[in-house]
């Protein structure tokens, strides 16, 4: 979900004009072709498949609505989560962008629905480029050379099998180690998510949204000041704010084994602009009940860098490149099915997006935050998206389920702010800058507010 200013995109009647924001969807359609196919079934093995739509309607995905003006986050907020409530239409192309105007501040918003078989997050992050481009002035998107070449892989693969036959010891090393990491895995696996409010028997169709900003370079400098990675200050600040909401249900920490989803992208270099879903889910314990936040930092940086880490991440995307390869349809469901259901609280994951601003027909793309699907007994799932010198939350709950989102994402605010204390920074924001405010942009809300305006 995108905010982008409405100027350059306004009509004389003061909405936006969808016929110029229709040719440029249009015009992007070619470096993403499978926004123009569905997906079919083959015969008795009913295998999925993508095939071209030949009924294709760029009306059907491409829609608009409005706020009553002027509309505020807090509309758009619940706007969004009855856009993420409704499902896909699995008969057509599994994409929908809705374009919003009528918000405050003279900016309208673009809410970009993607089924997770068609992208992760590095690969929707691409899609980006299809539509809006690094240049204020470009009035037409860049040519595309045709994405998801299948053959990229099997050519690697054919260069691993080579590799092997030269030099066979590497490869009996690696073997050692992925049949380690397996065993690892499917032990963390077979060990059910520990219960807490978050983790639900069955989550329900209804959605509510809600996001925050960053700055990353108060991201980065935390992690300059106490060690580790962005993604361990980002979970660090996860187990500090989950804490936070747990303590207020009254729900004891002590011996918590709360486990997060952590998807790690193994898309190659030379596949960066595949569609599809390249990454495999690894599970990591937060302490939550570690109050210090220096000292829980150290602990979130241990348990990422561990070298069992590594090894059952390859163990894993080896099972997901079986599973693909594989001829016989029901192996190959078995493999899905096992290399995706993860024991896991919550999923968190961290998608790097362009360090520069992005305009769309001369409107720039303000603010951006992405949302993960609802996995199976998790009533939230947790995504992140860097972009133009911020780091952006976004954070999908069932609606029901997490009926007081507005204060869990208060608690991540509280907790980072934790976090810069002991780095020894500041914890008042600064006034935005200049262009921030020309930009229209939204600064995040004080980190020691104990309420937020509900979503």
């Amino acid at each position: 979900m995108g905010i982008v200013e409405a100027g350059p995109l306004a009509t004389e009647s003061g909405g936006i004009d969808m016929a110029r924001i229709r040719a440029r969807i249009e015009g992007g359609l070619d470096a993403i072709p499978r926004h123009r196919q569905r997906l079919a079934f083959i015969p008795v093995e009913h295998h999925p498949v993508w095939v071209d739509d030949d009924r294709f309607n760029l009306d059907y995905h491409v829609r608009h609505t409005a706020l009553p003006r002027p509309g505020t986050i807090r509309q758009l907020k619940r706007l969004v989560g009855r856009i993420m409530s409704q499902p896909l239409d699995l008969s057509k192309p599994l994409w929908e962008l809705w374009l919003v105007e009528g918000l405050e501040g003279g900016r309208c918003a673009m809410v970009n629905k993607l089924h997770h078989c068609m992208v992760d997050g590095i690969s929707a992050v691409n899609v980006l480029s299809a539509w809006f481009s690094p240049d204020p002035h470009a009035l037409a998107p860049a040519a595309g050379a045709e994405l998801g070449r299948s053959r990229v892989r099997r050519a690697a693969a054919a260069r691993s099998v080579a590799a092997a036959l030269t030099d066979p010891v590497p490869t009996l090393e690696a073997i050692r180690d992925t049949a380690e990491g397996a065993v690892e895995a499917v032990a963390e696996k077979m060990r059910p998510a520990a219960r807490t409010p978050l983790n639900l028997d069955e989550v329900g169709p209804h959605r509510r949204l809600d996001w925050l900003r960053f700055d990353l370079d108060e991201v980065k400098e935390v992690k300059n000041r106490l060690g580790g990675k962005v993604n361990d200050v980002v979970l660090a600040t996860v187990a500090g704010a989950l804490g936070r909401y747990l303590r207020t249900h009254r729900r004891s920490l002590a011996g918590l084994d709360f486990r997060v989803v952590v998807p790690i992208n193994t898309r190659p270099a030379a596949a960066v602009a595949e569609l599809g879903n390249r990454v495999v889910p690894t599970l990591a314990c937060l302490p939550l009940e570690v109050r210090d936040p220096a000292q829980r930092l150290r602990l979130v940086a241990e348990t990422t860098q561990a070298p069992e880490a590594a090894k059952q991440v390859h163990a894993i995307e080896v099972f997901e490149d079986f599973s693909n390869w594989a001829a016989a349809a029901p192996l190959a469901e078995l493999v899905r099915r096992v290399t995706r259901w993860w024991a896991g609280n919550l999923i968190v994951t961290n998608v790097p997006g362009p360090p520069f601003p992005l305009y769309l027909l001369g409107a720039r793309l303000l603010e951006g935050y992405p949302f993960v699907p609802m996995m199976a007994n998790q009533a939230l799932g947790i995504a992140l998206l860097s972009y133009d010198g911020a780091l952006y939350w976004g954070f999908n709950a069932d609606r029901d389920g997490v009926a007081d989102l507005h204060e869990l994402v208060a608690c991540f605010e509280a907790a980072f702010a934790e976090l810069k204390q002991a780095a020894g920074m500041t914890t008042t924001r600064p006034a935005p800058s200049r262009r921030a405010r020309s930009a229209g942009a939204q600064p995040h809300g004080a980190a020691t507010r104990a309420r937020r305006p509900a979503p």
